[in-house]
């Protein structure tokens, strides 16, 4: 068995390479929706059924847990799959499955709660309040995840989300550093503007962002502190599968990728990022 990685496209390998890198003995497989990418701004439920089909080819490909390597996916369609598919998929299979997110524990690491709290509301008067900005795709800005459910925890944090709708799409064609620097900037300009001044903290809420990270921390007011995905959703994992060991993650250390796109050697800046050369599948 294995864990599979799923996203739109490139991004998820931030969150791969996180979570290699915590299970390294575990069997991997992932699959990227080139052919679709970005899903940012398609309709939800669009998005909904191009996550099952990547989920449904993970476990074709034996898996037992998917993680979902993309803000949008988990979003958008996550909660809709747990509850209406994963039942009756986990039934025809005939062994345990799951499709996890990575807003859950981003979340948790963004409010230092745990998923299960929600804070009491007393109608005290919150005195300082800690700025949040939220760098993400239209389909999560809309969906207004990360506002509800950091208000649900925390009082005193204030989510300001801005939507980046070509930043993905830039980051997938391997566009000019130059280019993404001067697009990350007049977000973060942006954000800032909204806000009146800079914020504490940052989410980089797409997972193709990271692989920038350097031009976020270069755009923001120096020592900004941001929240990075991939370390918080590795260990939510390793927390879950201590929980449930009935979930599978193989022993022999494989290592797959797939891709709905053009099969083959990743661009440059992929193979910078990963620290080496990546060559996908077709799926």
């Amino acid at each position: 068995m294995a864990i599979g990685v799923f996203d739109s496209g490139i991004g998820g390998l931030t969150i791969h390479h996180a979570l290699v890198e915590r299970f390294p003995k575990a069997d991997f497989v992932f699959l990227g929706d080139q052919a679709n990418v970005p899903y940012g701004g398609r309709p939800g439920e669009e998005i909904v059924e191009l996550t099952r089909r990547g989920c449904e080819r993970l476990f074709a490909e034996g898996c037992d847990l998917v993680v979902l390597a993309c803000n949008t996916a988990a979003a958008v369609a996550l909660r809709r799959l747990q509850q209406t598919w994963i039942p009756g998929h986990r039934q025809a299979l005939g062994r345990p499955v799951n499709v996890l997110g990575i807003i859950v524990p981003t979340i948790e690491a963004a409010t230092g709660l745990p998923w299960e709290h929600e804070a009491e509301r007393r109608g005290e008067k919150v005195e300082k309040l800690d700025v949040l900005a939220v760098f993400c795709t239209p389909a999560t800005a809309a969906s207004r995840v990360y506002e509800i459910e950091i208000d649900k925890r925390r009082q005193d944090v204030a989510v300001f989300t801005e939507p980046c709708p070509n930043l993905a799409r830039m980051i997938e064609a391997g566009a000019p550093r130059a280019d993404l620097a001067a697009e990350i900037e007049a977000h973060v300009k942006a954000v800032t503007t909204r806000i009146g001044r800079a914020p504490d903290r940052a989410i980089l809420g797409c997972t193709h962002y990271e692989i920038v990270g350097d031009l976020f921390r270069a755009a923001l007011k120096p020592g900004t502190p941001l929240i990075h995905q991939p370390q918080a959703t590795a260990e939510a994992l390793a927390a879950y599968l201590e929980r449930h060991p009935e979930f599978r993650t193989g022993d022999a250390g494989t290592r797959r990728f797939l891709t709905t796109g053009k099969p083959g050697a990743q661009h440059a800046l992929v193979e910078t990022f990963w620290g080496a050369p990546l060559s996908f599948e077709p799926a």
